[in-house]
């Protein structure tokens, strides 16, 4: 009778607890639902035939410049720069490491890098070898990484496509891969094709560590290239020529490999060089620079080098790994150094700037909607909201002169790392297509700081697709989501696309193409502008979005989803949805999806989990709500509207 009773008590407090946690759960989901899922009404009239007018959009930065709404091209220069030792091209050029017993170069891995990522893409964690025969090699996702969990991959899993075995895929299998784009050599390339575009500012960047090969221990004398900077000095004149505004990035991903070895980011002496690398540059090139960007995705640089030891420079121990998200983690204090770099770069342009109007100096901040698969995956999209998105900004918002967003699309998070989720559209790099996302993500925005009354500029936005299906309708909608929230009183100063031409993407190397313009490798570089860059010119001259271009771009690529053809996929993913951590490559093939996904049309998906899925279950009967979902082809409407306004 004691072992009955003390089972009967036992069963009693478990179902207790079970019910605690429920209960806790549906608290928390409802608090995130009420503050980020809550549906929204439209504010664009889609019976117009001009669907986005930018003529008549406001731009007065809040320093007397009032120039219009801006459109922009976008580039960075690890990305682009060739004759450049910098970090990446060292880290790709490390020999790969054998991790199974016959001495392939196969990693198995777990989630991939979840909203930290940044330009689209998506990095590999890194790994530690765990006793064969029980585990496959360890990697640790990046949402794992921040709550200061582990996840295990067991072996045997021979369904998924094989990651690469190299620091950056793509990259040993590609052509030229050292040359990049010869941005460094040949920059007017690139700067013809964004000029004929139409665009007003050319986003650009100075690497540091071509400035300053060397660190510079005894000072600066014998360590600078005046040369380099001499050299940058050219191409942004070169810029200017062509009729382009600068906006320039000081740090963008890219840590010189002399700070590596010491630490970077993690010692404050990084925040005394990168001033003294700021003051050279400011001193010499002020006076061509229209826009200043300091940093570049801070919050994704910190997360990929010294939380996950993804990206060259980190070198991450299991004790930081494990803490980096407390509050006197690693995390934590690289960005408060890095918030501190800004802060002094910041009143150095502000003081010393030899430019004829007020410097303009800003953030590009990366922002990802994240969402919750399941039931129990509440905490970890709240927790990754709660280190992504406002920590930084809210750091240096009183020395900011404008707020960069950049913007590429939703992550849904399952367990310690990301869904694909069937019946979504993904960019190749893994990335979900979610243009109501950035308008929500701008109100957020400009809710918390209106205070400041700071204005807001799209510093990135664009999707990985070689078939450019996907682009032209991502371009379209993402531009919508900006005049919907310019609509609602947020102050947008211009629009910055990612990129003009295919580059290296960080880690996934030359696999996912961002390009309006597609690179041949093969045949020296040679460029060939997609159908992508024609209406992105179209747009950009004419300064507006019109239905009849919504209706074209949207119904090309539904035709291809009702054909179910296949386009790249550069991130693998097992049998249960979950993505890998690691590029591939050599991509796999996924096909268009048939969902709405256009902007004010999306239809958010309840939770998946199989508990959310039977209550939805059980009470369906009893709902009043009865959804029809279909999908959106616009095909008669198309046929009945386009002489129309083809005359217009």
């Amino acid at each position: 009778m004691a072992m009955v009773a003390l089972f009967v008590a036992a069963s009693k407090l478990a179902g207790a607890a079970v019910t605690l946690a429920v209960a806790a759960n549906a608290l928390s989901f409802a608090r995130f639902r009420r503050r980020y899922l809550l549906p929204f009404e439209s504010p664009l009239d889609e019976s117009n035939d001009v669907l986005a007018d930018f003529n008549v959009v406001s731009a007065d930065d809040g320093e007397g410049h009032e120039n219009g709404f801006f459109f922009g091209l976008a580039t960075a220069p690890a990305h682009v720069e060739d004759n450049l030792d910098d970090a990446w091209v060292r880290f790709a050029s490390e020999e790969p490491k054998q991790c199974d017993q016959a001495g392939a170069a196969r990693q198995l891995a777990d989630a991939l890098t979840a909203s930290a990522t940044g330009d689209g893409g998506s990095h590999p964690a890194a790994s530690f070898s765990k006793e064969k025969g029980k585990v496959g090699p360890l990697k640790v996702a990046m949402e794992a990484m921040v709550r200061g969990l582990e996840q295990l991959v067991e072996e045997g899993d021979d369904d998924v496509a094989v990651e690469s075995s190299h620091n950056v895929a793509a990259w040993h299998n590609a052509p030229l891969p050292k040359e990049r784009l010869r941005f460094w050599s040949d920059p007017d390339k690139e700067l013809k094709l964004a000029k004929e575009t139409g665009v007003s500012v050319f986003r650009m960047g100075i690497d540091w560590a071509r400035i300053m090969p060397k660190e510079p221990i005894n000072g600066l004398k014998d360590v600078v290239n005046y040369a380099a900077l001499e050299r940058y000095r050219w191409i942004i004149e070169r810029v200017r020529g062509h009729g382009m505004k600068v906006m320039l990035t000081l740090f963008h991903h890219s840590l010189p490999p002399w700070a590596g070895k010491y630490g970077g980011w993690k010692l404050e002496k990084t925040v005394d060089y990168f001033l003294d690398f700021t003051k050279l540059v400011v001193d010499r090139v002020s006076d061509l620079v229209d826009q200043w960007v300091v940093f570049n995705e801070p919050h994704v640089f910190v997360m990929l080098t010294y939380c996950a030891g993804a990206w060259p420079g980190g070198h991450p121990d299991m004790i930081e790994i494990a803490t980096s998200a407390l509050p006197a983690g690693i995390y934590y204090h690289t960005l408060h150094l890095m918030a501190q770099a800004h802060i002094k770069a910041y009143d150095y342009i502000h003081e010393t700037s030899k430019s004829n109007k007020k410097p303009i100096v800003g953030v590009a901040h990366n922002v990802s909607f994240t969402r919750p698969y399941g039931f129990f995956d509440v905490a970890a999209a709240t927790l990754a909201n709660t280190l992504t998105l406002f920590p930084y900004i809210d750091s240096i918002c009183e020395k900011l002169d404008f707020i960069g967003l950049n913007y590429y699309g939703q992550e849904v998070i399952w367990g310690p790392g990301l869904k694909l989720v069937p019946n979504e559209e993904y960019s190749e790099s893994g990335r979900g297509i979610y243009p109501d996302g950035l308008f929500r993500i701008l109100l957020q925005f400009h809710d918390r700081y209106k205070h400041l009354d700071l204005p807001f500029v799209i510093t990135e936005n664009g999707v990985s697709d070689e078939t450019d299906l996907i682009r032209k309708p991502y371009l379209i909608e993402h531009l919508l989501a900006v005049y919907a929230a310019v609509l609602k009183g947020v102050r947008v100063l211009g629009y910055v696309f990612w990129t003009i031409s295919d580059n290296w993407e960080w880690a996934d190397g030359y696999g996912p193409k961002f390009g309006l313009v597609a690179v041949d490798r093969a045949n020296d570089l040679a460029r060939l502008p997609r159908p992508s860059y024609h209406l992105f010119t179209k747009v950009v001259k004419t300064r507006k979005v019109t239905k009849l271009d919504r209706i074209i771009a949207w119904n090309e690529l539904q035709r291809a989803a009702i054909q179910k053809k296949t386009r790249p996929f550069f991130r693998a993913v097992d049998k249960n949805g979950r993505m890998y951590a690691g590029g591939l490559d050599e991509p796999i093939e996924r096909p268009f999806i048939q969902r709405d996904w256009r902007f004010g049309h999306y239809e958010m998906d309840g939770l998946q989990d199989p508990l959310t899925r039977f209550v939805r279950f059980v009470i369906s009967p009893f709902s009043l709500k009865r959804k029809n979902k279909k999908i959106h082809h616009l095909l008669e409407e198309e046929e009945e509207m386009t002489p129309r306004l083809l005359a217009i």
